[in-house]
């Protein structure tokens, strides 16, 4: 019940887990006019959508614009998020990582504070209570993503804008359909 409670309020921006360390209360930042509640699987769709606008522009820029650093920096949020699903805990902050990370590569910093703003939001497996969602497998779900962000990041890595659009149209288009059955 507290995992699912913690869950809940991740998920709603209110508090951040940190691995190791602790859970943490967030500084609220009213934003009046932009509030997303992500919370059923026609929402989530909604959410992938609005992502496959922002992202696939912004990962064409990150594979243009990155610096070594920032390509470093992506590396290890894969690697922790690896590591976060090879011993079952939750990989939603490496996940969330790796795309804000993506987000800050493009030297824009439109594509970072909207991503900033959408938080955990934006990843679809913390949004949806259990019974929702069904019986989906979660860490073989994140394993796929995994795959995907791999492809993605190999694209930034060469510097070819266009293998990175194409390997996020793929992330958040199998995303959505992982995620709502393909409806």
């Amino acid at each position: 019940v507290v995992r699912e409670a913690l869950s809940k309020l991740q998920a709603s921006g209110l508090v951040e887990t940190r691995h190791g360390i602790g859970t943490f209360v967030l500084e609220q930042h009213t934003q009046p006019g932009l509030r997303l509640h992500v919370d059923t699987v026609a929402s989530v769709r909604n959410m992938l959508e609005l992502r496959l606008g922002l992202e696939v522009q912004a990962v064409a820029l990150a594979a243009l614009r990155r610096s070594d650093a920032q390509l470093a920096h992506m590396r290890q949020a894969l690697d922790d998020y690896q590591a976060s699903l090879a011993n079952n805990d939750s990989c939603v902050e490496e996940d969330k990582r790796f795309h804000q990370l993506i987000a800050e590569a493009t030297g824009n910093t439109f594509f970072t504070d909207i991503m900033q703003h959408l938080g955990t939001a934006m990843i679809p497996r913390t949004q949806v209570n259990a019974v929702e969602r069904g019986g989906a497998d979660f860490a073989q779900l994140g394993q796929l993503a995994n795959l995907e962000h791999e492809a993605i990041y190999n694209a930034i890595k060469r510097q070819d804008p266009d293998a990175a659009r194409a390997a996020m149209v793929l992330h958040l288009t199998n995303s959505r359909d992982r995620f709502s059955g393909h409806s």
